[in-house]
């Protein structure tokens, strides 16, 4: 067998960051490239956002089956498709969110893709795809876990189910971060009720955090408050769409957004994921204010909350784990090429799949502001556009 399909020009292997589960880095692997089944489509990757969700796995802050390939946040052109799949053909521009809904499991049939019991089940537990094996295998045959859709690769096999068309007016590599960054920022929005408005705290503006400063501006939030240790993510922002801004290293948070909002903030996201923040969080609410969680914690994390305030002003905490991806996915992609979410402003870096643990140990020291994105290919790219130039 030679290592290139001539019919069908998909490679039989491919190159794929690889993490072994014994320390928190990556490896570049040759491996088998997968291929599709029934219900499935084949993505030659274009690009794969860089996210706090992969770091925690890479930690081992969130248990996952060891060796895998991470990679959650992807767009690309379909490569090839499984039987059954309609919507999509060779050629297509798409984005797949990260939430990858099997559409028949109760919660799927409820709408509730964000909650489908089918991915958590083997995705998120078992590091496989929605019928319970792996796509992937290093090439003496041995089983490699996918978190999601293992997009840290060359191509990836997606659901589906989890795939939108990108539209023609989007950068294909840009675009990635609508599937996770986005996604889950316009899931969080959505699901706390916010209104025209409101007055709108976000804690921590990293890549979720800032996409949610994004989508609130959109929407019509009356102040966006951003929150944060960090006066370069703050100042990012602030540019996002953020009318304020609070650095709480320097400053006390709480008397600092009461002299911005007086009554407090009536919708705050927590976008980190830490016992602090989200104790932060809550005690920035306006009476009868919504605290909405979106940050993954390490391990077992807890915080602790008031209880009597919570019950005399009536206030609510909840959590956003992502949008509903049947229903809002393609939405996620409408909103961004209506201008509501630039894609390129909140992609800062751009890395090589050869740099892809490069990549993530810049995000574990705090290194990057936004949204990185890993190419595949992106040296290469380099290289002749700039003997190109010189022609």
């Amino acid at each position: 067998m030679t290592d290139m399909d001539e019919n069908l020009d998909i490679p039989r292997t491919m190159r794929a960051a690889v993490w072994d589960g014994v320390d928190p880095s990556l490896s570049i692997e040759t491996i088998l490239t997968p291929q599709p089944r029934s219900g499935e489509v084949l993505v030659r990757v274009a690009a794969c956002g860089v996210c706090h969700t992969d770091l925690h796995v890479l930690k081992g802050e969130v248990a996952f089956p060891a060796p895998a390939v991470l990679g959650h946040e992807v767009s690309g052109i379909v490569a090839a498709v499984g039987n059954g799949v309609v919507d999509f053909a060779p050629g297509d521009r798409i984005v797949g969110a990260f939430v990858m809904p099997c559409g028949t499991c109760t919660q799927c049939r409820k709408g509730r893709d964000d909650l489908c019991s089918t991915f958590f089940q083997e995705n998120r537990l078992g590091g496989n795809l929605l019928d319970g094996t792996s796509r992937l295998a290093r090439t003496d045959g041995s089983r490699l876990s996918m978190y999601s859709m293992a997009a840290l690769a060359e191509y990836c096999v997606i659901p589906a189910t989890a795939v939108t068309a990108l539209p023609d007016a989007l950068p294909l590599e840009e675009s990635a971060v609508l599937g996770c960054a986005a996604f889950t920022a316009y899931g969080a929005v959505s699901s706390s009720g916010m209104a025209a408005g409101d007055v709108v705290a976000v804690v921590a503006t990293g890549g979720i955090g800032s996409s949610i400063v994004q989508v609130a501006s959109h929407l019509g939030a009356k102040k966006i408050i951003a929150v944060d240790v960090n006066d370069e993510k703050l100042d990012a922002a602030r540019a996002l769409g953020a009318t304020d801004i609070i650095n709480s290293l320097t400053t006390d948070a709480v008397t600092a957004l009461r002299d911005i909002a007086p009554d407090g903030a009536d919708i705050v996201f927590e976008a980190l994921g830490r016992p602090e923040t989200f104790e932060q969080a809550v005690s920035l609410l306006a009476d009868g204010g919504r605290m909405v969680a979106v940050g993954i914690a390490a391990g077992a994390a807890t915080a602790r909350v008031p209880i009597t305030p919570l019950v005399r002003r009536g206030q609510v905490v909840s959590g956003s784990f992502g949008a509903r991806t049947r229903r809002d996915l393609p939405r996620v992609a409408e909103l961004a090429a209506d201008g509501g979410f630039d894609v390129g402003r909140a992609v800062t870096r751009r890395f090589d799949l050869e740099d892809a643990d490069q990549a993530y140990q810049a995000l574990s020291h705090g290194e990057i502001t936004g949204r990185a994105i890993v190419i595949p290919g992106f040296h290469t790219r380099q290289t002749e556009d700039s003997n190109n130039d010189q022609h």
